[in-house]
């Protein structure tokens, strides 16, 4: 055991040789020992940034040396000569858009206190701060000579995955969040312990970003807008239509990306039916609004600059009534999810069936799902929706008592949770007596996030208050929802045992 640690992580200069040699010949006995001075000075000139050293009270125990080099070229098979020329100058790539782990090791005397992840760490940050695609690295398999004479190589690496074999250098690589792409032959011929093989390890940065223009850039930072709506009597539909342009530009004022608007939103236009106690034509009725809602609601997307969820409408589609809702983008364009589960008084009271059809949607601000009120109580379908890569989840609602809002509140947070993704649900709040079954409303429109360290404690991003006409805005970190799904306390996605079952759409057009 050592006592009085005092650990610190710096990059290399060059009057660190004799210290690198010392230790690298005391760790590297068997493989020739200390890279000459001339190779270690020019690796600090070419990247001294990737040169990493921890001391312990100012001597130095580890090191982890790095260059830059050509993901396409480096990613398939290659020797540790390709790396190096005749005067063993390792080569480093000013414009390779990946880094090369050459060496990484720790004195011996400071084995087993988790070190050498310190190391690997410095090393992640710094492939994220220069935007390089991954970390690669040829790692040996020093144990492997001891088990050659009963596996192959392949064979071997299973068992080291597994855990039945202990492999010094490959078991931390794969504690570390590396995958074996490949197993290299003769890469470095002279290492009698792996018998010449090793294996290319691969880190993937996941926030790397192709170099590209500006203006088509992804947007890591969303800003949110949704509109707890207040359910009140109308005269026409232009004063609806009227109240609506007011939000949208109200939203569009802080800058939003998107904003959202509650189920059935526009039922107030019931109460202009000529027989509006026949719930069957009443809602038919509302139904012939529908198309002239889509149109001017993308025309505010485009002249606001803002992205649109219209909440929900329903719509008459070859003598069948649907629940739909659009996203009307800014660019212009028009996309539509109607509502796949019909709760009971939908289907008893206004003939509306499900639709068949459920799908991501790109945009200049993420990729969303839209599920609406009911749909979001069944989990398989923002399953569907993750495996597709979703960041943002957005549920209109419309709830008539608390428990009903209830369901729907705790069954998108577990949707947030299980999908590592943002789900934000909308309500109506006010009532309309006039109108049969809007006589009351419950609503909180809420954020959800995930469930980690980097989210609130109580994974709620944003909450109106409870049935009361308002804005709520939330600013959602794309990149924090990569993190979590790579390297967060839990793993929902990756560790789902797809061996055992699977969730799979069936419905074909």
């Amino acid at each position: 055991m050592l006592d009085d640690l005092h650990l610190t992580i710096r990059n290399l200069t060059n009057n660190d040789y004799e210290e690198v040699k010392t230790l690298m010949d005391k760790v590297y006995h068997d493989i020739g020992g200390a890279w000459p001075e001339h190779t270690i000075h020019k690796l600090i000139k070419d990247f001294p940034e990737g040169q990493i050293c921890l001391e312990d009270h100012g001597k130095i125990v580890g090191l982890a040396l790095s260059v830059q080099v050509s993901y396409q070229r480096f990613s398939n098979p290659h020797t540790y000569d390709d790396l190096i020329d005749q005067k063993e100058n390792i080569l480093n790539d000013d414009l390779g858009d990946a880094m090369y782990g050459l060496d990484a090791l720790i004195a011996p005397e400071y084995r087993g206190y988790r070190l050498g992840r310190r190391l690997y760490e410095a090393r992640k940050e710094l492939c994220r701060q220069h935007n390089l695609r991954a970390i690669l690295a040829g790692g040996r398999i020093p144990n492997y000579h001891e088990h050659a004479h009963e596996m192959n190589p392949a064979e071997y690496l299973e068992a080291v995955r597994e855990r039945k074999i202990y492999d010094p250098i490959l078991t931390f690589q794969l504690s570390n969040d590396f995958q074996v792409t490949r197993l290299l032959k003769r890469y470095m011929p002279e290492d009698e312990k792996s018998q010449g093989y090793a294996t290319l390890l691969e880190w993937k940065n996941i926030f790397y970003v192709p170099e590209t223009s500006v203006i088509r850039s992804r947007k890591t930072q969303v800003r949110i807008g949704a509109i707890q709506w207040q359910m009140r009597e109308v005269e026409s539909v232009d004063e609806l239509l009227k109240q609506v342009e007011y939000f949208v530009d109200a939203v569009s004022d802080y800058k939003s990306d998107f904003v959202l608007f509650p189920e059935f939103f526009n039922a107030p236009l019931i109460g202009l039916s000529p027989d509006q106690h026949n719930q069957t034509e009443a809602i038919r009725f509302l139904a012939s609004f529908t198309e002239r809602f889509k149109n001017e609601m993308s025309q505010l997307a485009v002249s606001y600059n803002i992205n649109v969820i219209t909440g929900s409408m329903p719509l008459m589609e070859d003598d069948i009534l649907y629940n739909i809702s659009y996203l009307c983008r800014r660019d212009g364009t028009v996309e539509e999810q109607k509502k796949i589960h019909i709760t009971p008084h939908e289907r008893r009271d206004w003939i509306i069936q499900g639709g068949n059809d459920l799908r991501v949607f790109d945009t200049d601000a993420g990729r969303v799902g839209i599920l609406i009120c009911y749909d979001v109580e069944f989990p398989e379908l923002g399953r569907l929706l993750a495996a597709q890569d979703m960041d943002i989840l957005f549920v209109p609602f419309w709830t008539d008592t608390k428990n009903g809002y209830l369901r729907v509140r705790r069954c998108a947070q577990a949707r947030a949770i299980e999908n590592e993704c943002y789900v934000v649900i909308c309500g109506s709040c006010g009532n309309l007596p006039q109108v049969e079954n809007l006589d009351i409303q419950y609503a909180q429109s809420s954020v959800f996030s995930p469930s980690d360290f980097s989210y609130p404690h109580d994974a709620v991003m944003a909450e109106t208050t409870p049935n009361t006409e308002m804005i709520m805005f939330s600013d959602l970190d794309l990149d924090k929802l990569k993190q979590t799904r790579s390297e967060g306390s839990v793993n929902n996605l990756k560790d789902r045992r797809t061996d055992l079952y699977s969730v799979n759409w069936k419905y074909k057009k």
